[in-house]
C-alpha cells in the first residue's frame, strides 16, 4: 500500500503534463479469409488441468492439519549430549527445531520416561529433571517452541507459528505410589502418565489404588498411556476411566508380533471406547519402510476407526526408523504414501491433527465435570492395597 500511495502522490517532471499522448499503434490488418473449401485451424481448447501429486497434496495438507507427534525422546537426548544446537540444526539430534519444521510437526509430546532399572527415588527425581529441562528448552527457544498442557494452548501455539511442547508421558514409577507426587508433575506441566510396570498396574491388572490413580488423572485431565501395559490392564483402565485413553506407542499385532502392539480385539475396544493409538515410526515394531508403517496405519483405522489413529515418531530414542523415515523431516514422505492409497484427506487431517487434539480436549472436558463433584483424593497405596 505504501508502494502504491508513493507511485499515486510522485510528482510529475517539468511538463510531463503538458505532453500530447502518441495515438495508439494503427490496428493490424484483418486475417484474410479462409477460402472457400478450406480448413480452418480449430480454435484452442482450454488448458488441461494438472492434478496434483501426492507429494504436493501432502504438503498443502500437513500446512492446515500439521503432525501431533506422540512420542519424542529429546529430553533424555539432550540430557545425554554434552553440547547441542537445537535451533539451527544439530547431527546429533532426529528432530531439531529445522527438522521439526520441514516435517510440518505442530505439536510433540515429549517423553519424560527414565530408563529401566532406576530405584523409585532416582526414578521421581529424575523425571522431576527432566521436566525440568523441558521447561528450560522451552523458555530458551521461544520462538520456535511453546509449552503446551491441553488442546486449548496447543492451537494456540500452533496459530502463533510455534511447536507446541508436552511433557510426558512419564513412567507410572515416577508417581512413587503418591497422588500428591502425580498431583505435583501436573502443576509442573505433565499431561501423559504411562501406566505399567508398577506393583498397581502391573501383569495382574489394576489394583484398587490403580483404579484410584486412574480416577485422580480424570479429575486433573492427566492423559493415561497405556503402551506396553498387559490387556488385562488396559481394558480396565478402559472400563474405569471417563476419559480418552492413548496408547503412546502402539502398531497392530495382526501386521507385526511386538508385545507393544495392540491385538485386533483390543483395537476394537479402543475404538468402541473411543481411545487413541499412536502408530510408532519405529522398525521394530512396524515394519522396516514407509510401506510397512502405513500398513500398520491402514490396519489401525480399519479397526478402531479413523478416528482413533495418530502418529508417533519415537525419535530421539533408541529406537531404529524405517527407510526414509530416519528423522522428522519424514513426514511428508508417509502422509504422501497414505494419500497414494486412497486415504480422504479428512482422515489424513484427523491423523495428523485432528484425533490428539479430540484427546486433549476430552481430558479436559472430563476434568471440569469431576472436579465438580469430586475433590482432590487422599487415598494412599498403604491403605488401598495394604
Amino acid at each position: 500500500m505504501a508502494d502504491l500511495q508513493e507511485e499515486l502522490n510522485a510528482t510529475a517532471e517539468a511538463g510531463a503534463l503538458d505532453q500530447t499522448f502518441a495515438p495508439p499503434d494503427p490496428a493490424p490488418d484483418p486475417l484474410p479469409e479462409t477460402a472457400p473449401g478450406t480448413a480452418s485451424d480449430p480454435a484452442p481448447g482450454p488448458e488441461p488441468v494438472r492434478r496434483a501429486s501426492p507429494a504436493e497434496r501432502a504438503r498443502a495438507l500437513l500446512a492446515a492439519h500439521p503432525v501431533a507427534d506422540g512420542y519424542s525422546g529429546l529430553p533424555w537426548a539432550l540430557r545425554t549430549l554434552p553440547w547441542h544446537d537445537f535451533e539451527t540444526g544439530d547431527s546429533g539430534l532426529e528432530s531439531d527445531v529445522p527438522r521439526l519444521r520441514t516435517g510440518r510437526v505442530g505439536a510433540q509430546f515429549w517423553s519424560v520416561h527414565v530408563p529401566d532399572g532406576a530405584g523409585d527415588d532416582r526414578t521421581v527425581r529424575a523425571t522431576l529433571e527432566q521436566i525440568d529441562l523441558v521447561r528450560h528448552v522451552v523458555a530458551a527457544h521461544p520462538e520456535a517452541l511453546r509449552l503446551a498442557r491441553n488442546a486449548s494452548e496447543t492451537a494456540d501455539a500452533r496459530n502463533c507459528g510455534r511447536i507446541a511442547t508436552l511433557i510426558g508421558p512419564a513412567r507410572g514409577a515416577a508417581l512413587g505410589d503418591s497422588l500428591g507426587t502425580l498431583r505435583a508433575m501436573h502443576g509442573l506441566g505433565l499431561c501423559v502418565v504411562t501406566l505399567c510396570g508398577t506393583s498397581w498396574a502391573g501383569a495382574g491388572g489394576l489394583t484398587p489404588f490403580g483404579e484410584e490413580v486412574v480416577r485422580e488423572m480424570n479429575r486433573l485431565g492427566v492423559l493415561a498411556d497405556l503402551s506396553g501395559a498387559a490387556e488385562v490392564t488396559a481394558r480396565r483402565v478402559l472400563a474405569v476411566s471417563k476419559a480418552p485413553v492413548v496408547f503412546m506407542r502402539s502398531g497392530a499385532r495382526a501386521l507385526y508380533d511386538h508385545p507393544g502392539n495392540l491385538s485386533d480385539e483390543l483395537l476394537t475396544e479402543v475404538g468402541a471406547a473411543k481411545g487413541l493409538c499412536l502408530v510408532p515410526l519405529a522398525a521394530g515394531r512396524t515394519g522396516p519402510t514407509v510401506r510397512t508403517v502405513a500398513d500398520h496405519l491402514d490396519h489401525v483405522r480399519r479397526v478402531a476407526g479413523p478416528e482413533c489413529v495418530g502418529l508417533s515418531g519415537t525419535y530421539d530414542t533408541l529406537e531404529a526408523h524405517p527407510e526414509s523415515l530416519a528423522d522428522a523431516t519424514g513426514y511428508p514422505r508417509l502422509i504422501a504414501e497414505l494419500l497414494e492409497r486412497g486415504w480422504p484427506e479428512a482422515d489424513v487431517a484427523l491423523l495428523t491433527w485432528g484425533n490428539v487434539q479430540r484427546a486433549l480436549r476430552g481430558a479436559d472436558f472430563t476434568a471440569r465435570a469431576t472436579r465438580e463433584r469430586r475433590p482432590a483424593s487422599t487415598a494412599t497405596i498403604d491403605r488401598l492395597d495394604g
